[in-house]
């Protein structure tokens, strides 16, 4: 049974009865107006989808763990300051897991143990670190923590071998971990309005990147090994504080934008013309 309750106007849920509470699979209470998740909730035992997105939810009880056959949660554009451990009974949870636009300041280390979950969003929040434990997501392909407080990534993401897309704009990170290149299957790196000082070698081993966004970081280089990604398509690199540029870039021969704007003290090599006669479209 699927209940679609969106846009109603709700601060309670409306009587159902209990015979079929064990029947509803999905729910959905997106943009009501639930200062809190109705207990009723908690009876749903066999309900696989949840979304109780764009409410004014400020606690998730710990009852949580008694929907075990949850698939996926959408608990974003709400006021949830913590996610309780019990989060990590939903060994069930296999697609979306959603807590952007919240006001969470840490990730509880059991979210490790939702080993199946596929689409993962913390962005909007006010995260500085992420538990190491997030590297047992290893089915994830895509991780979204966009406007929060980082500094730094666990050294463990770099077990998130089928990773294909990572959004990390707007934080405070300084470096990337070590084995970063073991993401051998990334195609999306979105590290835009960070604190990188340069790009590491390493990076080159993401051999799938198509599209690189490092704009408004304090880059002054770039890595000769950046001509190893020969699967690049986009690579933005506005506003940082580059010199130069590697001759390398040259050897991405599928290389269709990219951006040099905001680089005041950046030397125009001569090959750029070259580079726009391909068909990339340089922006200068």
């Amino acid at each position: 049974m699927k209940i679609n309750l969106s846009k109603k106007n709700l601060q309670t849920l409306p009587n159902i009865d209990e015979a079929l509470k064990n029947e509803i699979k999905e729910l959905n209470l997106f943009d009501n107006d639930l200062i809190k998740i109705p207990e009723e909730i908690f009876e749903m035992t066999s309900m696989e989808v949840l979304n109780i997105s764009v409410n004014k939810i400020s606690e998730m009880p710990s009852k949580i763990m008694n929907l075990t056959e949850l698939r996926m949660l959408d608990a974003g554009h709400n006021d949830l300051d913590c996610i309780p451990p019990e989060i990590g009974h939903l060994l069930k949870m296999e697609d979306y897991l959603y807590f952007h636009n919240n006001k969470l300041q840490s990730i509880p280390h059991e979210i490790g143990h939702l080993t199946k979950v596929r689409y993962l969003n913390l962005s909007d929040n006010s995260l500085k670190k992420l538990p190491e434990e997030i590297g047992n997501l290893t089915k994830l392909v895509e991780l979204r923590v966009m406007n929060n407080q980082l500094t730094e990534l666990p050294k463990r993401i770099s077990s998130l071998t089928n990773l294909r897309e990572l959004h990390l704009k707007n934080n405070q990170i300084t470096s990337l971990p070590e084995k970063f290149g073991e993401l051998a299957l990334l195609r999306v790196l979105d590290l835009e309005e960070n604190q990188l000082e340069d790009i590491p070698h390493f990076l080159y081993k993401c051999q799938k990147l198509r599209r690189l966004n490092l704009r408004h970081n304090q880059l002054k280089t770039l890595p000769e090994d950046i001509g190893s990604l020969q699967n690049l398509l986009e690579l933005d690199l506005r506003s940082n504080q580059l010199l130069e540029l590697p001759k390398s870039l040259m050897e991405i021969n599928g290389l269709e934008r990219l951006d040099l704007r905001w680089n005041h003290q950046l030397r125009i090599p001569s090959w750029i013309d070259e580079l726009e006669e391909r068909g990339c479209i340089v922006y200068l």
